[in-house]
């Protein structure tokens, strides 16, 4: 690889102590003195469990979300089937209207981003949007967002599951849960802790030091993982732990069957990925009133990408690419204070604050070889330093029948963001280096309320958060010129009302509804992204800015029906959410000449409905062993209200029936899914395409079988073995299709992996 252009800030600096000191100092400013708790009624503080609000807060455990007027789901990653997850889209395969973006790497070095990316659909998908209104949170600290730009592709792929102990999914509007970019919903990772390993036979944490080793092979993309855990109990006060991940793979396999080196390749290109991740606790506990825990968490992935595909057959005009490659890495260094405190005063029973303090760095380096002796190359970076502080109350009150918890609090996140296009051999009128949005200083502050009321069987959740956001251009530089305007700040208020009630019909079932509203400002990228090429035979694309894009709003209406039988738990729920000033990123808004023009535009009106059912059948003993149904479906539509088109991120059907057997030393499970054909009539095909007249492949239903058994030999040691797709079943997922035409002579090469094997070793110690 040749020398690459300078870019000084392309590996940010760790963070600086002083930095963890304004942080720590901050945190403190929340915090009063920590005294006993003032002891309740036992049975109204049973009533009454913890409440998903804001911020640094995590789901209930299973039986108190029954007492949530809202769709959620807390997943066990390593309770997958028989064997830890080792993907996000395999952990949340079966929930109800939930996907996981997963696409080959084909992209081009020298042209325009694949469609997929022009609306944000990139990512975790709920309920029909995607992208960042979705919130991802690691122990309550933000991750960063997504970002795409013609080639400049950067995902949010900043984590390891290995370093997570469950998954705690929201399906809706959130934003008066947790603010801004929780539109569609939010998905926490909550990692491990040391007591987690310090368990004994009888769970009580009696162990002074305990952990976990793993190590896993998947037949799919010959991937291997080795991780391991070690924790501690220093003294009676302290706790700690250290664990650490490796995983190398290839590219993810496709079923096509064309190995050409050239752009009519259908097998995946080759690739090389390495992925390390390391996390490291301290939790502290002076007595039974306060608990500390200090967490730093490392994250570096890395992929290099032969890319076949992007080559030209039989290479003849001087753009042709005869050769060309791709380098992507990401980093992310996050350090967090999480501290909960016992007050019993007047004004709290406890009171809840964490400052986290992150760092992220992406950057991809494209290579080009083109026809005529060119060498191209296109270096794109991305990055964010993000810090947040939140602190919240909880206050447990009674008025004669009625019993309330308040909780009430605050959220300060401030967040900058840069980018650089920098590389060699630009296309007129480039001229490197370059920024396609100018440096920004995004920031946002919230204050909530809410009161969980319950009055004999009924519970009623009112809430309400203020939010003030400001995006605030903090320099010009790179950016103003080239661009023909300057960047622009924005900056607004919202306030996210919700209201859920829900009432206990038997002992065993119970029905709710909720309102929510959701809000999420425009991103720094919609607002100012700028960038212009020619593409042939001379075609000029612009890509424009746009300062006046208004605040996304939704307003979400839920009805559910929970039944808990002892046998049977059964969730059914129906949805329907109307938004306001929708953006889409990228969309062709006019042709002038030989000009083709794009910008980030509001749709004004759309509406999104569906229903989710989700549930489990315990069958009991049978042969000596308990034999457990379990079984999920999901489905939406969704429609542009102004044009009357569909909204094209909706993923189709899909049904889930799963069986699980387990003796005292052996399980086995087996999972159908029947994944629903896209409609044509559900696809909106001028908005995806880059093509006037291009046409969207539309995907047949497909059915796979995915069997797996798990072995213990000893009370610690579990051996996983599975095989996925066991009927080889060809087919394509939506999510990973977007953008590929009917015509495409290379479907096969979004196909999903056939027939796999998967093995993996866990042992506790």
């Amino acid at each position: 690889m040749p020398a690459q252009p300078a870019c000084s800030h392309r590996r940010p600096a760790p963070l600086a102590p002083a930095t963890l000191a304004v942080c720590v100092a901050l945190a403190c400013a929340h915090m009063g003195p920590a005294q006993a708790q003032t002891a309740g009624a036992p049975g109204a503080t049973a009533a009454l469990p913890e409440v998903v609000i804001s911020g640094p807060r995590t789901l209930p455990d299973h039986e108190a979300l029954d007492t949530l007027p809202m769709s959620s789901d807390v997943i066990d990653t390593t309770r997958v089937g028989a064997d830890p997850s080792r993907t996000l889209g395999e952990a949340l395969q079966d929930l109800p209207n939930v996907s996981v973006r997963d696409a080959p790497a084909r992209l081009s070095v020298g042209a325009a981003s694949s469609s997929f990316a022009r609306d944000g659909n990139t990512g975790i998908n709920i309920r029909g949007l995607g992208g960042n209104r979705v919130l991802m949170t690691v122990d309550g600290v933000r991750l960063p967002r997504s970002y795409v730009s013609r080639s400049a592709i950067f995902d949010r792929e900043y984590l390891s599951l290995e370093l997570f102990k469950r998954i705690e999914v929201i399906r809706g509007p959130a934003s008066a849960l947790y603010g801004s970019d929780g539109m569609a919903g939010v998905v926490n990772f909550v990692s491990y802790d040391p007591l987690d390993f310090l368990l004994d036979a009888q769970g009580k944490p009696t162990r002074t030091v305990g952990g976990r080793v793993a190590a896993g092979w998947s037949e799919d993309d010959r991937g291997y993982s080795l991780a391991g855990t070690v924790a501690g109990k220093a003294s009676d006060t302290v706790q700690w732990m250290l664990s650490a991940n490796r995983r190398t793979a290839h590219a993810l396999q496709t079923m096509g069957s064309n190995d050409a080196p050239n752009a009519n390749r259908t097998q995946a290109n080759p690739e090389h990925d390495g992925d390390t991740a390391v996390l490291a606790k301290v939790v502290v506990q002076p007595g039974a009133a306060q608990r500390h825990v200090f967490s730093l968490e490392h994250t570096d992935r890395a992929a290099n990408t032969e890319l076949l595909s992007s080559r030209a057959a039989r290479p003849s005009r001087a753009s042709d690419v005869v050769d060309e490659s791709s380098d992507y890495s990401a980093q992310r260094d996050r350090f967090s204070w999480d501290a909960r405190y016992e007050l019993g005063t007047a004004w709290a029973d406890q009171v809840r604050t964490i400052v986290g303090v992150q760092r992220t760095a992406s950057r991809r380096v494209g290579e080009s070889d083109l026809f005529d002796g060119t060498h191209r190359v296109r270096d794109n970076f991305y990055g964010e330093r993000a810090w947040q502080a939140g602190v919240r109350a909880d206050k447990l009150l009674r008025s004669g029948a009625w019993t309330h918890r308040l909780t009430y609090g605050a959220d300060y996140v401030r967040n900058t963001i840069r980018n650089l296009y920098d590389g060699v051999a630009p296309l007129p009128p480039e001229k490197f280096p370059f920024k396609r949005f100018p440096d920004t200083r995004e920031s946002a502050s919230a204050l909530y309320l809410q009161d969980e009321s319950v009055i004999g069987d009924w519970t009623l959740t009112p809430g309400l958060r203020l939010d003030h956001f400001a995006i605030d251009v903090t320099s010009q530089d790179g950016y103003y010129p080239p661009s023909k305007v300057p960047g622009k700040s924005l900056s607004g208020s919202a306030a996210s009302p919700k209201l859920g009630v829900l009432y206990r019909a038997t002992p065993a079932w119970s029905v709710y509804g909720q309102f929510a509203a959701g809000f999420r400002p425009p991103e720094a990228g919609q607002i100012n992204d700028q960038f212009e090429y020619l593409a042939p035979p001379n075609t000029r694309v612009v890509i424009q800015p746009n300062p006046n894009l208004r605040p996304e709003k939704s307003r979400g209406f839920e009805v559910g029906v929970r039944g808990r039988t002892g046998e049977l738990s059964l969730d059914v729920a129906a949805f329907a959410n109307r938004y306001s000033n929708l953006i889409v990123d990228a969309e062709f808004v006019r042709e002038v000449g030989n000009e083709r023009q794009f910008q980030a535009v509001n749709i004004p009106r759309a509406r999104i409905h569906g229903i989710e059912v989700k549930g489990r059948y315990d069958w009991g003993r049978v042969a000596g062993g308990r034999l457990v149904s379990t079984f999920a479906f999901g489905m939406a539509r969704g429609t542009n209200s102004d044009s009357g088109k569909p909204i094209n991120s909706i993923d189709p059907a899909l049904l889930m029936v799963g069986a699980r057997y387990d003796t005292a030393d052996w399980s086995w499970y087996a999972d159908v899914r029947h994944h629903a054909a896209k409609k044509a009539s559900d696809i909106d095909s001028d908005a995806i395409m880059s093509t006037r007249n291009g046409t969207q492949f539309v995907t047949p239903a497909a059915t796979t079988l995915d069997v797996g058994v798990q072995w213990r030999p000893a009370r610690n040691v579990r051996v996983n073995l599975g095989v996925r797709n066991l009927t080889n079943q060809k087919y394509w997922l939506w999510p990973a299709v977007y953008g590929v035409a009917s015509s495409s002579p290379v479907r096969d090469a979004y196909t999903q992996p056939g027939r796999s094997a998967h093995v993996s070793v866990v042992m506790d110690f």
